[in-house]
């Protein structure tokens, strides 16, 4: 499935986060919860509300030079650490140097926050502001820095020069560093109630037969049911994926990448197991599932995919890896005879 291209209206529950978030004090906020929540857009609103040049007690005008310098991915203030693969999805602009290496072909944009990146971020923070009260740096994930960039960023986190405010995002914050936890004040987004969520879902423009079982295939995560949608997956086609794949049926798989394969197949294993010892299944209807494989079986698949994602993101043949994946799940979904 693709990348959403565009980004979805803040979520309604997102608003009480960002008024509480505005009310504190502090130079350095870790935002933390699973992913789809909207730590990303939370964080995005919160870096627009303390640069805004007319900020109201709601948070960013929306229509002041600050505001749209933002949308236009241009304010001088402002600096994201981000995985460039994720910069170039959201629209952001990379470092001319990063820019160039990838345009020549030097390499491919990078999945981690590149210590190069984090140093010229703290050279960012000691330069003067152009015009506005704060300067803000967001990183997110921030669980992708590695550990040699995380410590690059230690000092200027705890003290960091003039009036920088910094807004770590993550979707794992029990793989930060101690010591970047530890210099951080933390709000942990709650989850969102089902009715809310698909409202907000319709009010994207999500059709409502799609958007329940969207939402499930997400796990609950609003956001990643709308990127689902946005990538143009539709309820009927989840709904058939479990006994496609039973069946061997390799085009059921054709839309995905080997990464999110893997992950769609994992859903199916996850709640076939659910199945296997008496509980219900989370990602589909029980109607979807195949029955009657073995937990002996689906435990191993697990297992099996497992070492599958340990590849899935440079495989040496994605037409072969899907075919595989295919076989590997007809396999473990037959029942015994």
């Amino acid at each position: 499935m693709s990348d959403a291209p565009t980004r979805p209206a803040p979520a309604p529950w997102l608003a009480p986060a960002l008024q509480t978030l505005l009310n504190q004090r502090g130079h350095a906020w870790l935002l933390s919860g699973p992913s789809g929540l909207g730590q990303y857009t939370l964080a995005l609103e919160l870096a627009r509300a303390w640069l805004c040049l007319q900020r109201s007690e709601e948070g960013a005008c929306g229509h002041c030079d600050s505001c749209r310098n933002i949308d236009l991915r241009t304010h001088a203030d402002l600096r994201l650490l981000m995985p460039e693969t994720q910069m170039l999805d959201k629209g952001w602009p990379l470092h001319e140097k990063a820019q160039k290496e990838i345009d020549d072909k030097d390499r491919k944009p990078s999945r981690e926050i590149r210590v190069d990146a984090a140093r010229e971020m703290v050279a960012f923070t000691q330069t003067t502001r152009s015009g506005g009260r704060h300067k803000v740096v967001l990183i997110y994930p921030a669980e992708r820095m590695n550990h040699i960039t995380a410590n690059t960023i230690l000092k200027t986190l705890e003290e960091p020069p003039g009036d920088t405010r910094f807004l770590l995002v993550s979707e794992a914050a029990h793989l930060l560093l101690p010591t970047l936890r530890s210099r951080c004040q933390t709000h942990h987004l709650t989850w969102p109630d089902a009715a809310p969520a698909l409202e907000w879902l319709s009010a994207q423009g999500v059709p409502s037969a799609d958007a329940k079982v969207l939402l499930d295939a997400a796990g609950g995560r609003p956001e990643d049911a709308w990127a689902l949608a946005q990538g143009g997956l539709k309820a009927s086609t989840w709904l058939a994926l479990p006994k496609a794949v039973a069946r061997g049926d390799a085009q059921a798989l054709q839309a995905w990448a080997p990464p999110q394969a893997v992950a769609v197949l994992q859903k199916v294993c996850h709640d076939c197991l659910l199945l296997a010892v008496g509980a219900a299944p989370r990602f589909f209807p029980t109607q979807a599932l195949p029955m009657g494989a073995t937990l002996a079986a689906l435990t191993q698949w697990s297992k099996d995919l497992m070492a599958s994602a340990k590849t899935a993101e440079h495989p040496f043949n994605a037409g072969l890896m899907l075919e595989a994946l295919v076989s590997q799940a007809r396999g473990a979904l037959q029942p015994p005879r």
